[in-house]
């Protein structure tokens, strides 16, 4: 991964039709960014059926994705040096639309591929779409970061919940259920292609200015000065980036078991399927809660700590009151949705608060990003194997609590109001 010793160029949205499209460009990535995971949860007990998955299988096929978070984020930023920021964008949304297809067809392997193809392509989206609002909306990060993350939360609550009802009135059930949310990805690609085209006659007119500049942020303007490519240094040594790491990875585990396995603990506590799918729509809905909640109060505090720990507090809750009290299943998806919508906001913003220049919080971000989503992955495998192995919800959800209770911890650690090496 690497960074950029260079001034920031000037914006180059400014204002007019141009920026409007590209606003929508941006809300149309972040939409993209969960929906085609998140949908996959509903449906998972068809899909187990139909494909005959067992439950290691399945809880494999959703944790897929974020092995490719952890393999391809380091080299994103590389590839739109080399592509273009915006062409790299519109090609990973392509890819994204082709993976949700391959995933939803019938055929040996294609849902894994599809998969695979699928979580590549949303990790290059998730670690570029900051590059992109960090180069034309330099003055505004925080709003359009909170912008575009709310329309992240929205959609996938919207898959989630549409997901079993839609499946419930088609031939093909899950696989149109699931295929359909390509059709985002193409109108994605579609509304990014006149910046995609602008963008390219650009570069191809000052090929002597690309040639020199790197990043991101250089090769959509030509006119940025001449930069020096550096490496971000991986701050492996520092406690405190492994703190972050940590925390990142454990509320990343939360998120991600519960949209793998929150429905079927819900249908086992006596929902239907159908209750069940709106149960996670809720879930994610009230995600949406703590993304806007945390947005608001992060710039607010000296430390984050309390804040963090009132998050992974919300999610111990929520795990333990499906356990011991299933018969309000509602409110503790909600409590869980707060959790991790909250979380993910915080350990985003913590990359910049607790480094003290771009280089550094690059490096903390590829860190925690690439341990963080394997350690995320392994979460949802591990409560399928204890699953499977006991027959029960009651140790996978005991093992989640205790997560929930980590996370509080490492996150009461990462708030604290320092710098990594300070």
């Amino acid at each position: 991964m690497t960074a950029v010793r260079a001034s920031t160029p000037p914006s180059t949205v400014g204002r007019g039709p141009r920026a409007g499209l590209l606003l929508l460009g941006v809300l149309l990535l972040g939409a993209n960014l969960r929906a085609g995971i998140t949908a996959v949860g509903p449906v998972l007990p068809q899909i187990e059926e139909q494909v005959g998955l067992s439950a290691f299988q399945a809880s494999l096929l959703v944790s897929l994705p974020l092995v490719a978070f952890a393999a391809v984020s380091p080299f994103a930023p590389r590839l739109a040096e080399r592509c273009g920021l915006e062409r790299t964008l519109g090609s990973a949304l392509a890819v994204l639309a082709v993976g949700i297809v391959l995933r939803s067809i019938s055929g040996p392997g294609l849902i894994w591929v599809g998969t695979l193809l699928l979580g590549a392509a949303i990790a290059v989206l998730n670690v570029l779409i900051p590059s992109l609002i960090k180069r034309d909306w330099p003055q505004r990060i925080g709003p359009m970061t909170g912008l575009y993350q709310s329309v992240t939360a929205l959609a996938a609550a919207l898959a989630s919940g549409l997901v079993v009802p839609i499946a419930g009135v088609v031939p093909s059930g899950w696989r149109f259920a699931l295929g359909i949310w390509a059709g985002l990805a193409v109108i994605g690609v579609a509304t990014l292609l006149p910046w995609i085209l602008g963008t390219a006659s650009v570069r191809a007119a000052t090929p002597t200015a690309t040639a020199h500049a790197s990043g991101p942020d250089a090769a959509a303007s030509p006119s940025a000065p001449v930069a020096r490519p550096e490496r971000a240094r991986l701050p492996l040594r520092s406690p405190l980036a492994w703190q972050v790491s940590l925390f990142m990875g454990l509320q990343s585990t939360i998120y991600y078991t519960m949209i793998t396995w929150l429905p079927a603990i819900q249908i086992a506590n006596g929902a239907s399927a159908v209750q069940a799918g709106w149960f996670h729509f809720a879930f994610q809905a009230c995600g949406l809660v703590g993304t806007l909640f945390s947005a608001f109060v992060i710039p607010r505090l000296r430390a984050q700590s309390g804040l963090g720990i009132v998050l992974a507090g919300a999610g111990l809750v929520g795990v333990l009151g499906m356990l011991l009290l299933p018969g309000l299943s509602l409110l503790w998806a909600l409590c869980a949705g707060f959790c991790t919508g909250g979380a993910i906001v915080l350990a985003m913003a913590l990359f910049g608060l607790r480094t003290v220049d771009y280089h550094q919080a690059a490096g903390l971000s590829s860190m925690a990003q690439s341990l963080g989503y394997v350690l995320a992955a392994l979460g949802p495998v591990v409560i399928g194997l204890v699953k499977d192995a006991t027959g029960s919800w009651t140790l996978p959800l005991l093992l989640l609590a205790g997560v929930a209770v980590a996370q509080g911890v490492f996150v009461a650690l990462a708030g604290r109001p320092r710098t990594i090496g300070g």
